[in-house]
């Protein structure tokens, strides 16, 4: 049962350790089929190094596993909030990786200080709220899952395709597994160049107009950046 979804979704999993994004197994892709609404998600747990594409789980957008003999990454009801809020999404990445997490744990966004957050962030990548004793007691992924969609009440998730879980990590997106991991990957390397940036000058600006130009041109109604 999707046998191309699960090659994809592994080998997203496999580009998280290419890109250095994660150590041991902390870190999971998954995928969406929208017509089946169904999803592939990394087993919980399972070391990089032995993990195969037949590893993948697969369940649906409530949670039931529907294929695979090994259980699904914990953070599987996060991934399926955000599924069910956003339907443009086909792919969703979760990370401990070093930058993007050293900004969660400061619970601070990320503002949108550079031409390179710009082309893929149109605005600052946003850190979520502190979670209630209620959500961190109760259904704590599915709650994780919660703040994140809460967080982006009134902003484009596709157009920001990124968020900062406070105190713990960076959860990205995109229209499939292959691109939430490319978002990801920027993320981490923004999150990177911002803490350089802010330790250099403390009191940096960005002008407005250049992150409109950068995100239009590649995302806009007139976008010409790259080839048709």
């Amino acid at each position: 049962m999707l046998e191309k979804l699960k090659e994809e979704v592994y080998k997203a999993n496999m580009d998280l350790v290419k890109h250095g994004l994660v150590i041991f197994t902390w870190g999971n892709v998954s995928g969406i089929d929208r017509e089946k609404g169904l999803v592939v998600i990394k087993p919980s747990g399972v070391d990089y190094d032995v993990m195969k594409p037949e590893d993948m789980v697969v369940v649906d957008l409530q949670g039931n596993v529907v294929e695979g003999q090994l259980k699904p990454s914990s953070d599987t009801p996060t991934h399926l909030a955000i599924y069910r809020a956003w339907p443009e999404v086909g792919g969703v990445v979760h990370t401990h990786s070093t930058f993007a997490t050293g900004w969660s744990q400061a619970g601070l966004d990320i503002p949108n200080i550079g031409t390179t957050h710009a082309d893929y962030f149109h605005e600052a990548i946003p850190c979520t709220a502190d979670m209630t004793e209620a959500e961190v007691k109760g259904a704590y992924e599915l709650e994780t899952g919660n703040v994140i969609i809460k967080r982006f009440e009134g902003m484009n998730p596709m157009h920001t395709p990124g968020v900062l879980v406070k105190n713990h990590g960076p959860f990205a997106w995109g229209k499939d597994p292959h691109d939430a991991v490319h978002n990801a990957v920027v993320m981490e390397q923004v999150a990177k160049m911002a803490s350089i940036a802010f330790a250099a000058n403390p009191n940096l600006t960005m002008n407005p107009l250049l992150v409109e130009k950068h995100f239009n041109r590649k995302h806009g109604p007139n976008a010409y950046y790259g080839q048709k």
